[in-house]
């Protein structure tokens, strides 16, 4: 969890900083690292290579590749997409587990953002 957590860190730092080329390679390195430690590299492995997860894979390891060959605002872009692509299954279930939380799920229950938070979740559901 810690080298997930700085890897996120060093990318959001990396992109304050007006996409620093080595914050941004850093905080790449460490939250795939960090992934592939929490989840073991066979399920690291099986879950970035599965066949309907293909276009996502390549978005977010393509713009990895572009921010360490030298071209941040590209490479980030590209890591959103994927990214978004990659964990868009998964934000109903973080949204879920917030809204469990006591400041932040009273946050996400004042509504104006209660009805954009449900509609994103049953647009990802309905895909």
């Amino acid at each position: 969890m810690g080298l997930t957590g700085f890897g996120v860190f060093f990318l959001f730092f990396g992109m304050i900083l007006f996409f620093d080329k080595a914050l941004l390679a850093i905080g790449n390195i460490l939250f795939v690292a960090g992934l592939s430690f929490v989840i073991g590299l066979e399920r690291t492995f099986r879950f970035f290579f599965q066949r309907h997860k293909v276009k996502a894979t390549s978005f977010f390891l393509g713009g990895v590749f572009v921010v360490l060959i030298g071209w941040p605002i590209i490479g980030v872009v590209l890591e959103i997409y994927g990214f978004f692509l990659l964990f868009r299954g998964f934000f109903p279930v973080a949204v879920g587990f917030i809204r469990r939380i006591p400041i932040l799920g009273s946050l996400l229950n004042l509504p104006g953002i209660s009805g954009v938070s449900t509609a994103y979740n049953n647009f990802i559901l309905d895909i």
